[in-house]
């Protein structure tokens, strides 16, 4: 007898706990010999290039003082990238909530006690944090920082040992989560006829960075061919190569989380999508263009199908417009051109 499948938030949740176990032992490990050589910048970066092959799938390995600010090079498979010495951390979401856990923030320590993950066993994975995804600075990519807290033999706090995650270079151990069959409304912004009603600011427009890196790592490692971006009404639809006859509805709560992804088995880019993997983000910043481009006319949905390289494209009150992707990369100057008129946009896709 088939299993039932998890929910969008079970299965995100049960994929945290299995992580959680992975990391937790040799960050545990890790901070207990680099607590011997604190302060010591060269040997703390001996113990974290000695340890750096024992935390599975890690990117970057570096060392914090309670400040979060960076006390050693980010250590990497490549060797040390010196750069990140002395970089100071502290608004970055995984440090703010080492930051708020350790209860340096006194007003709200009570709002933000951390009561420490535990493992399968039963161990309580203590002084160990496996924080909310993220997109990253530099690859605008979903990305997962584990922080393991470094205490002397007093228990007191010296630092943090930082490690960083490429969110799809993460294994994962579920199935497809099952979409649920109840009633949701979106509601968005009305439909008008002609250009006489301006945009209004809809809660995707104000996180869309962040949809369009969760949007890119769906696409190129999990699966989804076809994708609808309803920005007025701010969800998504997509459609998944494992599951191909049933879409999913994905709402704010879950675009703006990059730990959605993990809800997603990792799936390798088709090799017969016509649209090539490296110009994926591209279609994507193309739509925010399209998006923002003026206050009267402007696109209230986008759609892409990686196999028949089209985009779909339906105005405020223009109609819809269905172009392949690669004459609608060629409009680059066009949707950067803040002088053109809604009626000449709408020429260009008629």
């Amino acid at each position: 007898m088939n299993q039932p499948k998890e929910s969008l938030y079970k299965s995100i949740v049960q994929q945290r706990e299995m992580l959680t176990e992975l990391l937790y032992e040799p960050l545990h490990q890790l901070a207990e010999a680099c607590s011997h050589v604190w302060g010591d910048r060269t040997k703390m970066e001996a113990v974290l290039n000695e340890a750096f092959p024992s935390v599975p799938y890690c990117k970057f390995l570096y060392a914090l003082d309670t400040n979060a600010v960076q006390l050693t090079s980010n250590i990497s498979c490549d060797g040390m990238v010196t750069e990140h010495f002395g970089r100071e951390r502290s608004d970055r979401p995984y440090m703010r909530e080492a930051l708020l856990a350790t209860g340096f923030f006194d007003k709200n320590r009570e709002q933000h006690y951390q009561q420490w993950p535990y493992l399968r066993e039963g161990v309580q994975a203590t002084d160990f944090l496996l924080c909310e995804a993220y997109i990253s600075l530099r690859a605008l990519r979903p990305s997962l920082t584990a922080i393991q807290f470094v205490r002397n033999a007093d228990g007191i706090v010296l630092g943090f040992i930082g490690a960083d995650f490429a969110l799809r270079d993460l294994p994962q151990t579920h199935q497809l989560y099952e979409e649920p069959r109840h009633w949701r409304q979106f509601v968005g912004d009305p439909i008008g006829t002609v250009p006489s009603q301006t945009r209004s600011k809809s809660v995707m427009d104000r996180h869309l960075d962040t949809v369009l890196s969760v949007m890119e790592e769906l696409i190129l490692d999990h699966g989804v061919y076809h994708a609808i971006l309803h920005f007025s009404s701010s969800q998504a639809v997509v459609w998944v190569m494992d599951d191909p006859y049933r879409y999913r509805v994905l709402a704010m709560d879950m675009l703006a989380d990059p730990d959605s992804c993990m809800a997603y088995p990792k799936r390798p880019y088709p090799t017969d999508a016509l649209v090539p993997a490296q110009q994926i983000r591209a279609v994507l910043d193309n739509l925010r263009e399209l998006r923002f481009m003026s206050e009267m006319l402007y696109l209230r949905s986008g759609t892409l199908n990686i196999f028949n390289g089209i985009v779909g494209l339906t105005f405020s009150c223009d109609g819809s417009h269905y172009i392949p992707y690669d004459e609608f990369l060629k409009m680059d100057q066009v949707f950067q051109n803040n002088t053109h008129s809604g009626t000449s946009i709408g020429q260009h896709f008629s």
